[in-house]
């Protein structure tokens, strides 16, 4: 089947997949680890060479230090939950989103193969994508992304609105696998190298925006529609 999305240099898009069969594709904190050294690693016109990373004794801070030749794409965004994962993507060069999708849900299915005692495929065959042609729609998949950990302790904000906001927010705080931290605490994490958010409107010019920003997301009585 054909994805109905043709990707475009400069654009941006909304891109997520799903376990096959709706599986957990994290089981353990050290499967989000691994997700988020790849988006890391696989961002890069390189091939990734796993034995040399991934070497035993290599600190995550290392890894981090790794230099790009060239990335494929610009990350803007990212969420992982159990079973499915969102990112927000700028197209850097033609063909660079399919190539980093590729080697991203490559490199991670064969780590979890592995792990797990395994075969077969992991991932739902075609991963999802949708354009954020309008400032609207792409301001609004900040929200849309970061927020999806919600879920995870309200399974019906989607449907009916949060309805706890201060208990959502801690969640949030908390969650860690996801670039929310980047935005919305003092001090940059590893992973903040993960995201470029140079080639992005600056909806946000410091934490305290984008903090005045979730909240009037978190304080609305419906949920983002998709």
């Amino acid at each position: 089947m054909q994805r109905k999305v043709d990707f475009s240099v400069g654009e941006y898009y909304h891109i997520y997949n799903r376990g096959a069969d709706k599986r957990e594709i994290f089981l353990e904190r050290k499967d989000y680890q691994r997700f988020k050294i790849l988006l890391y690693l696989c961002n890069n016109i390189e091939p990734v060479n796993m034995s040399r990373h991934f070497r035993v004794g290599r600190t995550l801070s290392e890894i981090f230090r790794i230099k790009h030749k060239e990335p494929l794409v610009d990350i803007g965004v990212y969420c992982l939950m159990p079973n499915h994962f969102h990112l927000l993507v700028r197209e850097r060069s033609e063909g660079g989103i399919t190539k980093f999708i590729l080697k991203l849900l490559t490199a991670y299915s064969m780590y979890f193969n592995k792990k797990n005692n395994r075969k077969g495929t992991l991932f739902e065959s075609k991963f999802k994508a949708k354009q954020a042609n309008n400032d609207n729609y792409l301001k609004y998949l900040f929200a849309y992304i970061h927020l999806n950990p919600v879920k995870l302790i309200d399974s019906k904000w989607k449907e009916n609105g949060i309805k706890n906001r201060l208990d959502a927010k801690k969640h949030l705080e908390q969650y860690s696998f996801s670039s929310y931290p980047d935005y919305c605490e003092e001090g940059n994490r590893l992973e903040s190298k993960i995201i470029n958010r140079e080639v992005f409107p600056e909806y946000f010019e410091n934490k305290k925006d984008f903090n005045v920003f979730i909240n009037e997301w978190l304080d609305f009585e419906k949920a983002l529609p998709l």
